[in-house]
């Protein structure tokens, strides 16, 4: 009897045992089925080397183990996580990169339920870190979030589904950390914004209006017959090199969909126009400066071989500045951060409001526009010299007149476009007040000159009247013929 019940006693407490561990394995499977999703850029066994997945025992490396924290910054334990490997899905918005090296304002958190926390301490110095030249260099193909200088940290939480972590080992210096790549959240645009209407809407409208008024003068220029001179052609070159640098500034203005190449061209291909613009208004003065010098105004050489000269030495210079520009971006130009903070004008998204985009370093923007600033002290040289010479001449004939006249129109050009790269210089200063004159006087500069070469010039609204409105023949013998006795009968 007495065994009989102990069989009982110990059946009982075995099915009793049985039915909790049964229930904690339901539990468990039920939790591994729900286990947290975490985005890891890379394979299980794989880190992120430099910008590329590695196997982490080729380096000598553990894999990354994700640590979870709550949003205010404590630790917290997840039992079950599974990893979903690859790069989030960015098909509207484009992927920015971020460093947790430690060092970095940056960091990183996974939070509970899957989440990434970027925390961006606005106190701390990452310039060691941005400098880095393997992740300025290998790195660079995705920019790296800025955020405007605050006092307090910001905060961006990002989907489970927009963002990958993984660990980054960077060989250069041997340092680890995390990496993140995230999808920048879409912009919720503020029409009243002054900021936002001067930057993205009234500064490409202007940049529109300024082309199109150069391109009429360079039109007007180069159609008119008695206009293709050697000043009319300088003048159309000056034009078409202003609008290339307007389309250029107009790239960058919208840079959602761009990467560091398009920042990079688009960078020397502005540079380069507006050192061809001052270059050709150079060559103007000196025209001017040496035709007023001479003895003899009635020279033998025609207008279309003085403007190959002409050419063949300025389009000589821009290309020799021009490689001297690049490859000391490139060759010496390591010690200073290429991806330098542009201004707001240049970025799309409220997390770039200073963006980080590969741009030309700051030695090969000084070999761009020095010699800018050379060629306007020297147009002061001939504007001094050859107003003294005109101050002297007593009698003045047809030649004469005609020079003076594109005397007057070089000094005019001189002030609006040196006083236009002048704001461009001060718009690079953190003033938001200088940007916004820089956006106004942009638009003057195109307004002044279209004024100064057509509505000023008598001569040149009566051509076309004549040629426009009346649809007669255009006359050659009343505003041109002093420049057809210099080419000798010539055009």
């Amino acid at each position: 009897m007495c065994s009989i019940t102990l069989t009982s006693l110990i059946l009982s407490v075995l099915y009793i045992v049985h039915g909790e561990v049964a229930d904690t394995d339901l539990n468990d499977l039920s939790e591994q089925q729900n286990a947290v999703k975490i985005n890891k850029c890379c394979e299980p066994n794989e880190l992120m080397v430099d910008s590329v997945c590695r196997l982490a025992e080729k380096y000598n490396q553990v894999v990354w183990s994700p640590k979870f924290k709550t949003e205010d910054g404590k630790d917290v334990n997840v039992k079950y996580f599974r990893y979903v490997n690859g790069v989030p899905d960015c098909t509207t918005t484009q992927q920015r990169a971020i460093f947790d090296l430690g060092k970095s304002e940056d960091e990183l958190h996974l939070l509970s339920d899957g989440r990434m926390q970027h925390l961006i301490h606005h106190e701390h110095s990452s310039d060691s870190i941005k400098e880095d030249p393997m992740i300025t260099n290998t790195l660079g193909i995705h920019e790296i979030i800025s955020i405007p200088v605050a006092k307090e940290p910001s905060t961006y939480i990002h989907n489970q589904d927009k963002y990958c972590m993984d660990k980054i080992l960077i060989t250069s210096s041997n340092t680890t950390g995390q990496y993140a790549l995230v999808c920048v959240p879409e912009v919720i645009i503020n029409w009243r914004d002054a900021g936002f209407l001067m930057k993205k809407i009234l500064n490409p409208i202007f940049h529109a209006l300024a082309m199109i008024l150069f391109l009429l003068v360079a039109i007007i220029y180069f159609v008119i017959p008695t206009l293709r001179d050697l000043a009319g052609n300088i003048i159309t070159t000056i034009n078409v090199c202003l609008i290339v640098s307007q389309a250029a500034d107009l790239v960058r203005i919208f840079t959602e969909f761009s990467n560091h190449v398009s920042f990079m061209i688009t960078d020397i291909i502005l540079y380069v126009s507006l050192l061809a613009a001052f270059f050709w208004l150079n060559s103007f003065g000196f025209y001017i400066w040496k035709t007023f010098k001479s003895r003899n105004v009635f020279l033998r050489v025609t207008d279309v071989r003085k403007y190959c000269y002409y050419s063949s030495v300025v389009w000589s210079c821009v290309i020799l500045m021009t490689a001297l520009a690049v490859c000391a971006h490139f060759l010496l130009d390591t010690g200073t951060n290429p991806y330098r903070k542009t201004r707001t004008q240049f970025s799309s998204s409220i997390l770039l409001d200073d963006a980080e985009q590969e741009t030309i370093g700051w030695l090969g923007i000084a070999i761009f526009f020095t010699p800018v600033a050379f060629t306007i002290l020297i147009n002061l040289f001939f504007y001094i010299t050859t107003l003294k010479v005109i101050k002297r001449i007593n009698i003045y004939g047809r030649i004469h007149y005609k020079l003076k006249g594109c005397f007057n129109l070089f000094i005019q050009l001189f002030f609006i476009m040196t006083t236009a790269w002048l704001f461009l210089l001060l718009s690079w200063l953190n003033f938001d007040g200088l940007l916004y004159a820089h956006i106004v006087v942009n638009l003057l500069q195109a307004i002044l000159i279209f004024y100064i070469c057509i509505i000023k010039q008598s001569h040149v609204t009566y051509l076309v009247r004549k040629s426009c409105c009346y649809n007669e023949p255009i006359p050659t013998g009343e505003w041109g013929d002093e420049m057809i006795h210099m080419n000798g009968g010539n055009y």
